[in-house]
């Protein structure tokens, strides 16, 4: 094939006719020379979901044997699909991770299909044995860990009691953030209410500042959010003087009064499982997930507005959440209608695939889906 640049090669190719994770030994070394691929759906530099992205993809660059293509703005349409083909066909890429939650299906189930040498580590989708190609899989972490613990700290530092959340769609990931976030908050004080406003895309910075003023007008004095890029609604609070609980990375330097915690992704953990997974030819985890103790994710450093009292029920939320000691969706838990979705005396873990499924705001959230 000619040497083209990977653009290039796009244009002309045209559109394409479950097991738990184990911690990485990280001392094992590196088998065979491998190039891999990641796909962002936004810039790289968004200070949200992309950023952490490729934040841990640079870290992958650093491994021995490993060479790394990146390919970011890639929408989640059929133009996945020719960049994963281009990957493929132009770099010889035996492993891409496309990062962002539409390209699943149907593009990366259509792509793997094509080119069965070939692995693809989705993130944030279902992969169903039998239903999908073995070459397929899905990771995604437990961050909604991470939300609950903001909203502990949120609870702890709200004097009107409102917190508000800007939300691009209600799929159930989003969803379990939503819901994490307010029983975290509610579990200071029951009076808490989070309102949420969806902007319906991932990434609609106007959207975005529209909603944090509407939610700042409404009293809400501690805004998160579940989008791709948090930078819009953390610079819009700090100038309103509200507080932020950020999400994806940190977005600290962004506000340095109101910043108070954050979420973070650690992609860096199921990076080096798939990686080293196909250095030493194991096979490929189709199915990985992992929040707090396994890695997968970590939260922020507390900011300076953060109070002693707030801090110390976070920290002994964390070490509980370690220990596996606390199950963040335990009955009883109702809707914000009054209908009882998880029944008294049961406990959803973290690996029960129907938190994957949620589709209802929990007591507490105002907003509809």
């Amino acid at each position: 094939m000619p040497i083209l640049n990977r653009r290039s090669f796009i244009k002309a190719a045209g559109v394409l006719g479950a097991s738990a994770a184990l911690p990485v030994n990280l001392a094992r070394a590196a088998d065979k020379p491998v190039t891999v691929g990641f796909i962002y759906v936004g810039a790289k530099d968004d200070f949200g979901y992309n950023q952490a992205h490729a934040e841990a993809a640079a870290i992958i660059k650093g491994l021995p044997n490993v060479t790394v293509i990146e390919e970011e703005n890639v929408p989640e349409t059929v133009a996945v699909q020719r960049s994963m083909e281009a990957m493929i066909r132009q770099d010889g890429a035996q492993l891409i991770f496309p990062t962002s939650f539409g390209y699943f299906d149907p593009h990366v189930i259509k792509v793997a299909r094509k080119y069965p040498e070939v692995r693809f580590a989705h993130c944030g989708g279902l992969w169903q044995k039998g239903g999908h190609p073995d070459n397929a899989g899905s990771f995604f972490g437990y961050i909604d860990e991470g939300q609950y613990l903001n909203g502990v700290v949120a609870g702890h530092m709200s004097k009107s009691k409102k917190l508000g959340f800007v939300a691009a769609k209600p799929i159930p990931q989003v969803l379990r953030n939503l819901n994490a976030f307010t029983l975290g908050a509610r579990s200071v004080d029951p009076e808490i209410t989070t309102t949420v406003i969806f902007t319906g895309d991932w990434s609609l910075p106007v959207k975005e500042a529209e909603a944090a003023n509407s939610l700042i007008d409404q009293g809400c004095d501690v805004l998160t959010c579940h989008v791709d890029g948090p930078k819009v609604l953390v610079e819009t609070a700090e100038k309103r003087g509200v507080m932020t609980c950020g999400y994806h990375a940190s977005q600290a330097a962004l506000a340095p009064k109101g910043y108070l915690t954050g979420a973070e992704w650690n992609w860096e953990t199921p990076y080096r499982a798939h990686v080293m997974a196909l250095q030493s030819g194991a096979p490929m985890n189709n199915f990985m997930r992992g929040g707090l103790k396994e890695g997968f994710v970590k939260t922020s450093p507390y900011g300076p507005a953060v109070s002693d009292a707030a801090k110390a029920a976070a920290d002994a939320v964390k070490a509980s959440m370690l220990k596996s000691e606390l199950s963040i969706f335990t009955g009883p838990i109702r809707n914000n209608t009054g209908e009882v979705m998880v029944a008294e005396g049961t406990v959803l873990t973290q690996t029960d695939v129907v938190l994957e499924r949620m589709d209802y705001l929990v007591e507490g959230v105002r907003g509809q889906i």
